[in-house]
């Protein structure tokens, strides 16, 4: 194997040593198990799984099959989904449902051949919703980008068929690396924990300047977390921003105080 050959294997690795698989709150344990296998056989190893209704280990096993053991082994049971997607840096989430707040909707094929890009220097949670409603809007504004399975007629694919789908997309643009197709990649982002954090602190700040609707302000907030997805933001750019936001608490609250001590005219 020639030096780029050996390079662009390490790079397809690095690619499926970064990208995860999460289930929100799965109801089926044999569901867990067929998931399992899927990303096995499409060369994903991590899965976590977040709040199941039963996680019964034989009944995973039996979907999952001997294959898969590993995979199951290794698999990460978190109590929310905030807490199983802080260390990620670049999260998606899958919907059934089109429509409403969920505009900007990309194709496994497409989400696979940029994902493939942003997993070299960046840890990816592709999630998936329980399997009688899908994730909430609430869930989706963790994702900063949001993947369609299109179908013919009914929409709702099996919770393992919908994984199965993603990954063989992912698997295909690995390939595509392989075989020179592309080789662009993106620089580390910052990650879950941190965007939450800033998108907590300018909730407030704009909120108290009544640039947004303190009562509800989830429209406009969803319209920012839009464009910051769209800047690809890194921990930096995270810090400036936060920075930002707490100067004009200060100034604010340094306005009010001097406000304050000034003395009342007595006309």
């Amino acid at each position: 194997m020639s030096a780029p050959q050996k390079d662009k294997t390490a790079f397809t690795k690095v690619c499926s040593d970064n990208i995860a698989i999460v289930l929100h709150k799965p109801r089926v344990p044999e569901n867990i198990g067929a998931a399992a296998r899927a990303i096995c056989n499409m060369g994903i190893r991590r899965l976590i799984v977040v709040s199941p209704s039963h996680f019964d280990l034989v009944k995973v096993m039996k979907l999952a099959t001997h294959a898969a053991t590993n995979v199951v082994e290794d698999i990460e049971i978190c109590a929310s989904l905030e807490e199983a997607l802080a260390p990620f840096h670049y999260v998606v989430g899958s919907t059934a449902r089109l429509g409403g707040q969920r505009q900007i909707i990309c194709s496994p094929s497409t989400l696979a051949q940029r994902l493939i890009m942003v997993s070299q220097n960046n840890r990816i949670a592709i999630v998936f919703g329980p399997e009688d409603r899908g994730l909430t809007n609430a869930e989706l504004r963790y994702c900063q980008e949001i993947v369609n399975i299109p179908t013919a007629g009914f929409a709702s694919l099996n919770l393992a068929q919908a994984v199965l789908v993603v990954c063989y997309e992912i698997l295909q643009a690995r390939i595509d690396v392989l075989t020179d197709k592309t080789t662009a990649f993106t620089p580390r982002m910052a990650q879950r924990h941190e965007l939450d954090g800033m998108y907590d602190q300018l909730r407030t700040v704009l909120s108290k300047i009544s640039f947004i609707n303190s009562e509800n302000p989830d429209y406009q907030m969803g319209k920012l977390r839009q464009f910051f997805t769209r800047m690809e933001l890194r921990a930096k750019d995270v810090q400036i921003i936060r920075g930002l936001c707490r100067q004009v608490l200060w100034y604010g609250k340094k306005c009010y105080e001097n406000g304050q001590d000034k003395p009342h005219d007595q006309g």
